[in-house]
């Protein structure tokens, strides 16, 4: 039989208060080297002029959802490991749960578009102006967002209503999709909703497809140039992109899509943590601080 669910209980990362604490210092020190990061972009995009280009426009916009995905799971993390509770309520799950797919879907959305501006400006710079002008960035930057909404409200839909009848106990340190379907007992709308995230697994594979062909064109590109020139060019700038895109989708497929055979709290926590926290940490230093141009304005 079905019952009502108030709230939900999350993981506990540490049995010892002493550990709990350690877990609330980290969690708050990758929370504030986030912030600091991801503010300062915001803050030299915003207030030099010289920097409203579309590649500046695009990495605004990555801060922005960046500052967003890691503000909606770290908070009540580091929160339930002060307070030595477990608590969140379904409301504020099904919150969580909106919010994160909104934010991580579009910043992957976004992604794909940053991969189209660098490869139009490599590989055909003489129709850069034409192909991405004012218009074209803020007409991406609103597909992405938009497209991020709409797989949030129809996975989050989805999945709250489902009639649970397990336990309220998620085996994770944030509401996730996952971890919640395994508290479902209803056959049929379960289902239903691991066709959609199958659905969303197949379109996040044709971007993560198109954002490599864009790299691949790119290093053809500036493999054609100097040695040295292009080399540095090509390692400095595309490589820890694409290795960031790669960690990030292949830990939150893994996480959506993997088969419970292979499930275990340790493995659910890591893959998460991996996709979930990381890429908003380090994305200010992969994408942002190695450009001298944002290094002179900050």
């Amino acid at each position: 039989n079905s019952s009502s669910v108030s709230e939900f209980l999350l993981l506990a990362l540490a049995d010892t208060r002493e550990l709990q604490l350690l877990h609330f210092v980290l969690f708050l020190g990758i929370y504030l080297a986030a912030l600091l990061g991801n503010g300062l972009i915001l803050t030299a995009i915003a207030c030099d002029h010289c920097l409203h280009t579309p590649m500046y426009f695009f990495l605004l916009n990555l801060a922005l959802l960046d500052l967003g995905c890691i503000s909606t799971t770290l908070p009540k993390a580091m929160a339930n490991a002060l307070w030595d509770t477990r608590a969140i309520s379904y409301q504020g799950c099904a919150a969580q749960v909106f919010f994160f797919l909104f934010f991580i879907s579009a910043e992957y959305f976004l992604l794909t578009a940053m991969a189209y501006d660098r490869y139009v400006a490599i590989c055909k710079p003489l129709h850069y102006g034409s192909l991405v002008g004012s218009r074209a960035c803020a007409q991406m930057a609103a597909a992405a967002w938009g497209s991020g909404f709409l797989d949030a409200v129809l996975q989050t839909t989805t999945t709250f209503s489902l009639p649970l009848c397990q336990s309220n106990a998620v085996d994770q340190f944030f509401c996730e999709i996952p971890q919640i379907l395994k508290l479902s007992c209803s056959g049929s709308d379960y289902l239903k909703e691991v066709r959609l995230l199958v659905g969303s697994a197949c379109l996040a594979l044709v971007c993560f497809v198109f954002i490599v062909l864009s790299y691949v064109q790119i290093f053809r590109a500036m493999l054609r140039m100097p040695f040295e020139q292009g080399w540095h060019k090509a390692f400095s700038t595309c490589l820890p992109h694409l290795a960031v895109v790669s960690l990030f989708v292949s830990t939150a497929i893994l996480a959506y899509l993997k088969p419970p055979s292979i499930s275990s709290p340790s493995l659910d926590l890591m893959v998460s943590f991996l996709y979930s926290v990381v890429p908003p940490a380090v994305n200010p230093l992969i994408y942002s601080m190695r450009n001298q141009e944002l290094k002179a304005t900050l």
